[in-house]
Order: structure tokens, then sequence, then C-alpha cells
């Protein structure tokens, strides 16, 4: 096992013991791990986890994610940073364990498809036995990659997806639909509580501007006055969730009922032609930019779009942020990312 390295705390805020004020009176904290703590979704589910008044050990390697996203963070007293790479196991005492570290962009996980393929199926095995020998519940997000380019519209859960095993997209693809499979044995073979999450595309403040996803590229392309660039000729549909919606329903569906041993859904099932975004983005940002096409690249899902049933019923969950509020947050976050000459950055060892 690598050396742990952990980031220097400072003590908790009026502001972070505001936060925590109201709590139930039987309310106990919780010894939380979220791997990929530093990233996009990770990020803000750690904060969210330590607003409610849980200790939370953020690990991650930091290859996508950023010392900028969890510098806030040092601000609690309950929370601790550790550099490491959960293809190699780890051992931490703790009640919880969420699951997010993998690059989830096409031109992060594409970098390096081996390593991604090891992220997700050797990641998901080191945690998976942390869960045994703790017997704690553990949470995995998974991707709605594991449909493929669906030929069942919206998708379900009981579809099995149409997944190319050999193309640029598979090392996240395959990756993701293998680690389920370990999820599901390690629950029926050890009696592991699990939860996957199957996450449609989300967006919000904490991208990457080289993020290479659609919202990302399509708001730093505008905001730089730059052409839009839509591969394909923009038909092809997306389904957005404003970060905020998808954390709240991550924090459902681990406080679930152990029955929901199996995937759920999590996105908005709201759906927009790549073109409509690319609209929507020129008008929010009031760009001068031009949509420019090129080709679509290999294995680029068609439409995608999540029945959210399942959510609905067991969860009582569903998006409440409309697509031009999240987007106008976003926009905003950019707008003060491209404007820093020298972000300010946590000291990680």
């Amino acid at each position: 096992m690598g050396n742990l390295h952990s980031v220097s705390l400072l003590q908790t805020t009026n502001a972070s013991l505001e936060s925590r004020s109201g709590q139930r009176s039987d309310f106990s904290p919780k010894r939380i791990l979220v791997t990929g703590g530093a990233g996009f979704l990770g990020s803000h589910l750690c904060e969210t986890l330590l607003r409610e008044g849980h200790h939370v050990i953020c690990v991650d390697n930091f290859f996508t994610g950023s010392q900028r996203n969890i510098g806030h963070l040092v601000d609690f007293a309950t929370f601790k940073a550790i550099r490491h790479d959960v293809v190699e196991p780890i051992d931490l005492e703790v009640d919880e364990i969420y699951n997010l570290a993998c690059p989830a962009s096409p031109p992060h996980y594409q970098a390096d498809p081996i390593h991604t393929t090891k992220t997700s199926v050797l990641g998901a095995l080191n945690l998976l036995e942390l869960a045994v020998r703790l017997q704690a519940r553990i949470f995995h997000a998974s991707t709605s990659e594991v449909y493929g380019d669906p030929e069942v519209h919206p998708q379900v859960e009981s579809y099995w997806g149409n997944v190319n095993p050999f193309g640029p997209r598979a090392c996240y693809d395959e990756g993701k639909r293998v680690a389920e499979t370990l999820f599901h044995d390690f629950h029926h073979r050890h009696g592991v509580e699990i939860r996957i999450a199957r996450i449609f595309n989300t967006y919000g403040p904490r991208m990457r501007p080289d993020d290479g996803r659609v919202v990302s590229n399509f708001i730093v392309q505008a905001l730089k006055g730059e052409d839009i660039t839509i591969y394909g000729d923009g038909s092809q549909t997306r389904s957005f969730c404003y970060v905020d919606d998808l954390i709240d329903g991550f924090r459902r569906l681990m406080d679930a009922p152990a029955s929901l041993n199996r995937p759920v859904n999590l996105g908005n099932p709201g759906e927009f032609t790549i073109r409509q975004l690319a609209e929507l983005v020129i008008e929010q940002t009031g760009s001068s930019s031009k949509i420019v096409h090129r080709p679509l690249p290999v294995d680029d899902p068609t439409q995608r779009r999540p029945d959210i049933s399942l959510a609905m019923r067991e969860l009582e969950w569903q998006p409440q942020i409309p697509l031009v509020t999240g987007l106008q947050k976003t926009i905003a976050y950019f707008e003060g990312v491209l404007a820093e000459t020298s972000p300010a950055l946590i000291e990680v060892a």
C-alpha cells in the first residue's frame, strides 16, 4: 500500500459550525470515506456530508481531481484528504464508503485506458474487500455508459445495454460494467450492503475547463468567443442533471432501505439535442460564437435519457433544477475560473 499523506487542517469556522446546527437530537455522525473526493462530484459530496455533520476522509490521486475543489473544506475540522490511488489497497476505519474514483470524461479516461480499467475494476475490488472487513455499506458511482449506444429509449435499469467492448470508450464502459458485477457478487457472496447509482450527464460548478464533456466545452468556448464545436449534426440527445440534484440523489440512495441493492438510474429525464444545448449556452452567455461541426466520435451514443421511475418510487427523488437555471450557475463559475491568474490551492504532500 502506498504512503498516505493528509492535508493540514484548519480550525472549524463559525460558518461550518452554524451549518451543523439544527441537527436532530439522535443524530450520530459517521466516518465516511469518499474516493475521488477531490473531483467534480466527489467534492460536492464531501461538502454535503460535512455540512450534515459527518467526518469525511477524501481519497484522491489528483489525476483529474483538483486541490481547488476541496480547498474550502479544510475549514472543517472533521475533514481529511489523503493522496492515494485506489488501484492499490487502502485500509481505513470508516462506517460508510462512497466509490467515485475514476475519470469520467472521454479525453481523460482515454488518456490512459489501461489505468482507467484498473481504476474501475481493481478500485472496486479493493474497496469491496474493505467493506467486507468493516461490514460497511458501500456506494458505487456507475454510469449511463453501461447502456452504450442504447436500442431501448428511455433507458430503464433492466436494460442490458449495447456496448462495444473493443472500442475507444470500452475502458470506461466495460470497467464500470465489471465493477457492477463485483458489487453484485460481493453482495450475494458476502452480504455486503451495496448501493449503485447509474449516473447520467451531470454538470455544474467545479467541472474542469478542459473536462472535454459537452456542457463545459460549450461554456468555455462561448466565454472565450471561440467557435462552439458540435460533433456530428447535433441531433443526438442528452439529458442534463445539475450537480445539486444528483448529490441529493446520492444521499437518498445511500440511506435507502437495505432491499435497494440493485442499480438505480439518477439523472434528469429532460431530453435536449446537442444543438439545442449549444444555442442555449450562446444565449445565456451573450456570446458571438458560431457553431461549427466536426465528425462524430466512434461509439458516441445517439440518444440518452433515463427512466427514473425506480428513483421516484423508492427514493422519492427527481431533479428540481431546470437546465437554464443550472447553466446560469455553471456559467458564473467558469467566468470566475477563466478570470483567475493564480488559483489558490491547498498543500498536499
